[in-house]
């Protein structure tokens, strides 16, 4: 039994520690990009919009991928006004 555990720890990809599947991707290869954002994203964006004096970028029509690239654009542009 000890053997067999052995080797199902040593298959496993995520055992070893340098799996790069989880790698960030691109919101438009997402597979489930094009479903609408979550809760979590709405919340975010809607905040983040708010405190850009942004408005406009929030849309709770928006999908997965779209909130992410407005998340991490009012998320850049708040970091280059910090500077």
């Amino acid at each position: 039994m000890a053997r067999s555990k052995e080797r199902d720890q040593s298959e496993n990809p995520k055992s070893a520690g340098d799996d790069h599947s989880n790698r960030i991707k691109n919101p438009d290869d997402w597979v489930s990009g094009q479903e609408p954002m979550t809760g979590a994203q709405a919340s975010y964006l809607k905040t983040l919009s708010e405190e850009a004096k942004r408005p406009d970028l929030y849309d709770p029509a928006l999908d997965k991928a779209e909130a992410s690239k407005r998340i991490d654009q009012l998320k850049h542009e708040a970091g280059k006004a910090a500077d």
